[in-house]
């Protein structure tokens, strides 16, 4: 062995950088870079050269993404289900059907039980929303309320002059109530064969009943006829539009009145008119289609006066028994008071739902009855203002409406070919008569010089 091979080899000493060794690896990866770059683009070139690469100058394709329909379909469910699941729907089946029909749904399915019923509305619920089932119940709480409130009663404060025909019709009626409330008794003394006999001698002279005269009122249809108070006279109206006094009982003309140029509703006689009214006095009222209402004498053929204010048809005119007040019926669901003395409308009075037709006074001069298109009839105190009596039971128009001389029994004719007779006492119908095969325009008492008994007699009652 050689002393050179003997010799130990030299210990390589590491270099220490001093300082931050960034720009070198920022050189040392940028020469990478460039040299990958290079030849890349050494084989991107010869690819489009070989033509497997296809490049288009500038052109681009968009790709929308879209989900189908089904998708959609699935998500919107599962999203329902959701809300379903955080909807409260009461366990109430009661509330549960009230629900469903508050939102416009089936309260119940064929073999539907509560359990069902109950997802049915918490389905329905998260469709249209938790909120729309409060929303329906607000607007039927609030149709409710305003129903409520258009059939409650309201007044309001009338004038000085109705304050003053109030206080004279309550001095005027409690006077005769007490007269007649005293003859009703003295009636009620009287034996049942007395009454037996007057009632058997009443139909004989309804059996020997016939025509006494005839005549030809008018061209056209006579629509209204009334005898006056002392029996002499009896006056027509017609479809002409023409007045006319008869004298009783040879049916001799005494009078045409012409005021009216359409159909005359009624013409009726006031009630002291030929027994302690001058000639020259408003003795007659008649009304008519256009809406026009006339007084007259006994003297003129011309009307003395005309009453206005009415914008639709006025059926009838009926007098107050003391005659002092006019009552008339319009088109306009109302009826009207009308102070002769102090010659103004005092009440215009509504509550019919539909056009008023016909209107009668008590015999004491307390109440009006009025009836009208809307089927229904109402007892009004002239005293108070006051409905008393609501008369429900016809199934068609009421055409007319006629006092018991005894005073608390009303008969009101209908288009559904009967005739009611009202107990006012007890507010109820006493009996309905069905001798008609039609419409009924009239029904009457017999006026009598004494008080009815208690027994209603359908003898004294007359219709057509």
């Amino acid at each position: 062995m050689s002393d050179e091979e003997d010799v130990a080899p030299a210990v390589k000493k590491s270099r220490v950088f001093y300082g931050s060794l960034e720009e070198k690896e920022r050189e040392r990866l940028s020469a990478n870079v460039a040299s990958s770059s290079a030849t890349g683009s050494d084989a991107v070139r010869a690819g489009i050269e070989a033509g497997n690469i296809n490049i288009s100058s500038g052109e681009t394709l968009e790709i929308e993404e879209r989900v189908s329909e089904r998708q959609q379909e699935a998500l919107a469910e599962f999203e329902r289900r959701r809300r379903a699941r955080q909807i409260t729907v009461s366990t109430d089946d009661a509330e549960v059907k009230a629900g469903l029909r508050a939102l416009g749904e089936p309260i119940t399915l064929f073999g539907e039980g509560p359990a069902d019923r109950r997802e049915r509305l918490r389905s329905v619920l998260s469709v249209v929303g938790p909120d729309a089932l409060k929303k329906s119940r607000k607007d039927e709480e609030r149709a409710k309320r305003s129903q409520d409130e258009c059939q409650q009663t309201w007044y309001h404060e009338g004038s000085a002059s109705l304050k003053d025909a109030r206080l004279w019709l309550a001095r005027y009626s409690l006077p005769r109530a007490m007269r007649r409330l005293e003859a009703a008794r003295t009636q009620k003394e009287v034996t049942e064969a007395t009454k037996t006999i007057r009632q058997q001698e009443l139909h004989k002279s309804l059996r020997n009943l016939n025509n006494f005269c005839s005549q030809i009122g008018d061209d056209r249809p006579i629509s209204f006829c009334h005898f006056s108070p002392d029996s002499k006279m009896l006056a027509t109206a017609s479809w002409s539009g023409l007045c006319k006094l008869w004298s009783v009982p040879d049916c001799n003309l005494i009078r045409t009145l012409r005021g009216h140029n359409t159909n005359v509703g009624a013409f009726v006689f006031r009630p002291q008119a030929g027994v302690s009214l001058n000639q020259s006095d408003v003795s007659l009222a008649s009304c008519a289609a256009d809406g026009t209402v006339k007084l007259w004498n006994l003297e003129s053929d011309e009307p003395v006066a005309d009453i206005e204010g009415h914008s639709e048809r006025v059926s009838r005119v009926s007098w107050h028994p003391s005659g002092r007040f006019l009552g008339t019926t319009c088109y306009d669901y109302s009826w009207r008071l009308w102070d002769l003395e102090v010659q103004e409308e005092i009440l215009h009075q509504e509550g019919h739902s539909k056009g008023v037709h016909d209107l009668t006074f008590h015999p004491d001069g307390s109440l009006a009855a009025t009836g009208g298109l809307d089927a229904f009839g109402r007892v009004w105190d002239l005293r108070t203002g006051r409905c008393v009596v609501f008369l429900e039971g016809h199934l068609k128009e009421i055409y007319s409406l006629h006092f018991s001389p005894n005073g608390y029994h009303l008969a009101t004719g209908s288009g559904d070919n009967t005739c009611k007779v009202w107990e006012l006492r007890n507010r109820k119908c006493l009996y309905t008569v069905p001798a008609h095969q039609n419409l009924l325009s009239a029904v009457r008492f017999q006026r009598k010089k004494r008080y009815c008994s208690t027994k209603l007699n359908i003898t004294d009652l007359a219709s057509c």
